[in-house]
């Protein structure tokens, strides 16, 4: 029999632990690395497999990707590759060659080590909404981003256990100037959480600085900074088939000093990509590809990921949907691609709802279930993402926070063992054909821990729901995410590297941060 102690790390919601000392808001599940036990769901057969790489292959080698960045076309013309202007193109023993240089799985360690994460294998990490203009509460209803909204999400990302990685900014914060925006955002990052944080490939001045930031803020040296993995980007191609410059840059930049690059195309099919699922896919991954054909040829080695975001758009009104069967398929075919390159694989928990309803939730969850059933590694956009990515919300990133421990307690041997005690036949024979087993010792023993509780669903019948105020589920996490707020406490910072963080930002800010248009 399990100790008191495992069986407790093995429950969900009121059974598990707290997610900080002294913390009263929710009983959530502890920290920790899910990891999928699940066969992945695989819908192409062999060949298949083969024809959707053939036709990756082929549209790397007769039809080129374009790359809009001089110093990524001259090291590809270096390589080897067939080069004309900007187009690149590119042979499949090359590209073969190059991937068999990138790891299959690789850690991330950011300033607390206890938070190091794992990406690849059965792993799955879960990233906070990321890059949304604008967003929406019960209160406010729907705004432009501002540092406010932003800090808040950043204090979500760090209550919630589920939550592994500090994605992008769960809102554009408008109200910075967009030259000092990203010293701003990542030194609340760094303070306001201790997970593992990105930096946005948008110029080399910003990807420098959050290098430079997250080294400062680990009371790194350059050479420990270099020695493994501490953040991440994550780029996306043009599609259909180019590269651009900043992207290109930053990738490049961060590959050299062996910090992980996910690469995500964004095929929309019937849009930026052909109609069928089949060519979406082939297109995307010929996209991918060629990125990571290019990072390995750089430095051989460096952990790269690949990114599955191909879905379809409304043939009415042309408008990107998510969550579609079309989705699900593609994400799976995806998994099946990339595991077969030995990769890790990115995907995401998206919605086109505009607000956190019905809909919103049952297009959440089939991304989700997508992202279990295709071993998907890294989950993008995991908690409050609304209208396609146009809206982050508080109380849709609570109530999917509820779903990501469904799927954490869903993975749990506890829920498939069968052991003498799980099977039970003890129990079965004292409770007989007109006993039950609310009062038997089996129960009794384990009724705590035995299934997962939640924090935001209500299991109450309707009377009693009624007679308690008929609280809907947005208004139960509206209340949760404004408690988290008023309760929030910083994680833990070393002094001397707060200090150092905070002294680069200021001197950054007054050399003018990032050049920009406008």
């Amino acid at each position: 029999m399990k100790d008191d102690q495992t069986r407790k790390r093995r429950a969900g919601g009121r059974a598990g632990n707290k997610a900080r000392a002294g913390s009263a808001v929710i009983d959530q599940m502890p920290w920790r690395i899910p990891v999928n036990p699940d066969r992945p769901t695989e819908p192409l057969d062999a060949e298949g497999v083969q024809r959707i790489h053939r036709g990756a292959m082929k549209i790397l080698s007769e039809i080129g990707i374009e790359f809009l960045n001089p110093e990524a076309v001259g090291i590809l013309r270096k390589a080897g590759c067939i080069v004309n202007g900007t187009n690149v193109r590119m042979d499949e023993a090359f590209v073969m060659e190059m991937l068999g240089h990138a790891p299959a799985t690789f850690t991330i360690t950011p300033r607390n080590p206890a938070r190091e994460v794992i990406m690849g294998g059965k792993h799955m990490l879960f990233v906070s909404v990321s890059s949304p203009p604008n967003a929406w509460d019960l209160e406010r209803g729907k705004r432009s981003g501002d540092f406010q909204t932003f800090k808040e999400f950043m204090k979500l990302t760090q209550y919630f256990n589920c939550i592994h990685i500090a994605g992008g900014y769960p809102v554009e914060p408008i109200d910075i100037h967009a030259s000092v925006r990203h010293l701003d955002c990542l030194h609340e990052k760094l303070t306001l959480t201790d997970k593992v944080v990105h930096t946005y490939s948008l110029g080399a001045e910003r990807v420098e600085d959050v290098m430079e930031m997250v080294r400062l803020a680990g009371g790194l040296t350059h050479a420990e900074f270099d020695a493994k993995p501490r953040m991440y980007t994550n780029i996306n191609s043009v599609s259909p088939l180019k590269h651009d410059f900043p992207m290109l840059d930053g990738a490049m930049r961060l590959a050299r000093r062996g910090q992980p690059v996910v690469v995500t195309p964004f095929t929309l099919a019937g849009a930026m990509a052909p109609v069928t699922m089949a060519g979406a896919v082939a297109l995307s991954l010929a996209e991918a590809l060629a990125a990571v054909a290019l990072l390995q040829y750089i430095k051989p080695g460096c952990p790269v990921a690949i990114g599955t975001f191909t879905s379809n758009v409304d043939m009415k009104s042309g408008a990107p949907a998510f969550g579609t069967p079309e989705y699900m398929r593609a994400t799976q075919m995806t998994g099946q691609l990339v595991r077969h390159y030995k990769l890790p694989l990115r995907s995401s928990g998206v919605c086109a709802a505009n607000v956190p309803d019905g809909q919103a939730m049952w297009e959440t969850s089939n991304s989700l279930w997508a992202a279990v059933q295709s071993r998907t590694n890294m989950v993008y956009h995991a908690a409050g993402w609304l209208e396609g990515g146009l809206i982050a919300s508080p109380e849709k990133f609570v109530m999917d926070c509820e779903v990501l421990q469904m799927i954490q307690r869903y993975f749990e041997d506890a829920t498939f063992a069968t052991s003498d005690d799980d099977i039970a036949l003890d129990a079965i024979r004292e409770v007989g054909p007109s006993g039950h087993y609310f009062g038997c010792q089996h129960t009794q023993d384990r009724y705590q821990t035995a299934f997962y509780a939640p924090f935001v669903s209500d299991w109450r019948n309707y009377e009693a729901w009624e007679q308690d105020g008929a609280v809907e589920t947005p208004e139960r996490a509206h209340r949760i995410y404004k408690q988290i707020l008023a309760e929030f406490e910083a994680p833990a910072m070393d002094h001397t590297a707060c200090e150092e963080l905070t002294r680069f930002v200021a001197r950054r800010k007054q050399e003018g941060g990032a050049p920009t248009d406008f």
